[in-house]
Formats: structure tokens, C-alpha cells, sequence
């Protein structure tokens, strides 16, 4: 799938999207929030994907909102800022979110710039990497404005509340050395996309349907009670029970030998 200003190829079981428009840093456009949608829809309907790389193509991950370019049409700003009814995100959320509910991990590779938007769109991958001199930026303040692309959510669970509120009130440029000591960034790697397929191949040597599950679980009881979260807990370890690829997974370890997965079952 190609949409404009975002590319999607499917490398085997591994969904690899990139961000396309490498003269402008990435920045972000309305036909870029749609493509990041349609490639979220796509490598859904997919059971075979295992995992997602996501990056930017040229030396940067994301610069943010491209202000000049979508400021232009104030009347879809508009439209996009209003909710949907039954997600609870708008049209400028929804884009960045839809990777979270994935059910595959999402691995944000960065280089270059991650500013504004562009964190928050990292900030919605499971995991990320970065190359150590990669520049961070929640952006917003420098603009007079906050971060309402998802990002306030994905950063309060990751730092302190003291931290959180610096990077969004001071809008400070940090490096990717930096994010890792802050719990921004997974990893800091000289060859970030080279530890991300590293990354992918130990998660594709466990069942599609628990790595699937486990996300699930974390990222729901986050902040639930712990009655709700035993009781995910519960509900989900029923249904790996029930799956062919756990049957696959204990046969692989009884026999000493390497799995042989089918697609994921699990949604």
C-alpha cells in the first residue's frame, strides 16, 4: 500500500511503514494522518504480521504538524478536531493512537528529528529506538499550545509527573541518549533499524497470539484496579488456553525444538 505520504510493504511476517516526505522532515498532513490509518487497517486484517517497524524515510523520524500546510484549510481542522462518539478520539488522535490498539508490537524506529506530533507518534509504538544524537522534542509549548495528538496519555505513563510536565511546559530539546535516561526511548543504537529487527526476531520466536495478548494486558491494567486487571488476567489466559499456536509453543519447548507458529488467532 502506498498513500501519500506514507508507505507500507510487507517484509514476510514484518509490516513496514515509513513516513514519506523526506524533504519536509516528515511533517506531519492531513493525507499523512489518513495513510498512517489505512496502514494501521490494513496490517490488522493481516494475521500473518508479526511485528511493525515504523520510520521515517530520509534522516528524520517526524518533525511534527506541518502547521503552513494544514493551517491552510482551516475548515477540516475543524472537522478532524471533533470526536467520534464511539472511539473517543478525533481525527488528529485517532492516526497516532490506532497503533497502540494494534495487536502486533509496534517497533518506532528514529533518527533526525522526533518533535511534536512526532513523539507522540513514537510515543504510541510499543518500543522505540533511537540513534543517539536524534533530537526530541515535545514542540507544542514553543507554539503557545499543548500536545493533543495522543501524546499526553503514552508520556504520563512512561515518566514521572515532575519530567512530564518540564518536556511539555518548556517544549526542551533533548537528545536520544537523553529519552533513554528519561524511559522516553527503549534503546539508543548507532544503527537503530539494525536492533529493531533484533528486537523483532526474539518476539517472533514466541506465540503471535501471546505477544498479541500480553500488549493487550499491559497497556489495559496500566492504570485499572487490581480486581479488573486479575480478572484480564483471567479472561485472557482462558483464551491463549484455547489457542493452537500455545499447543505449538508447549510441543516446541517439550521437544527442544524451534516453533512452527501459524497465524495469530488472538485479536
Amino acid at each position: 500500500m502506498t498513500a501519500p505520504h506514507v508507505d507500507l510493504e510487507f517484509d514476510g511476517p514484518i509490516a513496514r511503514v515509513w513516513l514519506n516526505r523526506p524533504d519536509k522532515l516528515n511533517g506531519i498532513t492531513f493525507d499523512m494522518l489518513d495513510g498512517l490509518v489505512q496502514a494501521a487497517e490494513s496490517i490488522e486484517r493481516d494475521r500473518s504480521v508479526r511485528a511493525v517497524l515504523l520510520e521515517g524515510r530520509g534522516p528524520s523520524f517526524c518533525a511534527g504538524l506541518d502547521f503552513g500546510r494544514v493551517m491552510n484549510d482551516r475548515r477540516e481542522v475543524v472537522k478532524r478536531f471533533l470526536p467520534h462518539p464511539l472511539r473517543g478520539t478525533n481525527g488528529f488522535q485517532r492516526p497516532l493512537w490506532v497503533w497502540r490498539d494494534l495487536p502486533v508490537p509496534v517497533i518506532a524506529i528514529t533518527r533526525g528529528h522526533v518533535f511534536g506530533g512526532g513523539i507522540q507518534l513514537a510515543l504510541a509504538a510499543d518500543f522505540r529506538i533511537t540513534s543517539p544524537d536524534c533530537q526530541w522534542s515535545v514542540m507544542e509549548a514553543k507554539w503557545g499550545l499543548v500536545p493533543d495528538m495522543s501524546g499526553t496519555v503514552t508520556l504520563a505513563e512512561l515518566v514521572p509527573a515532575d519530567l512530564a510536565k518540564r518536556l511539555v511546559m518548556t517544549g526542551e530539546i533533548f537528545s536520544g541518549e537523553q529519552a533513554v535516561e528519561y524511559g522516553l526511548a527503549s534503546q539508543v543504537a548507532d544503527d537503530p533499524g539494525a536492533a529493531a529487527l533484533q528486537l523483532v526476531e526474539v518476539l517472533m520466536a514466541r506465540s503471535p497470539d501471546s505477544v498479541a495478548a500480553s500488549k493487550r494486558l499491559l497497556d489495559q491494567t496500566r492504570h485499572s484496579t487490581p480486581r479488573r486487571a486479575f480478572r484480564l488476567e483471567r479472561r485472557l489466559q482462558r483464551a491463549m488456553l484455547k489457542s493452537p499456536n500455545t499447543r505449538e509453543a508447549r510441543r516446541a519447548g517439550q521437544e527442544k525444538d524451534a516453533p512452527r507458529f501459524g497465524p495469530r488467532t488472538f485479536r
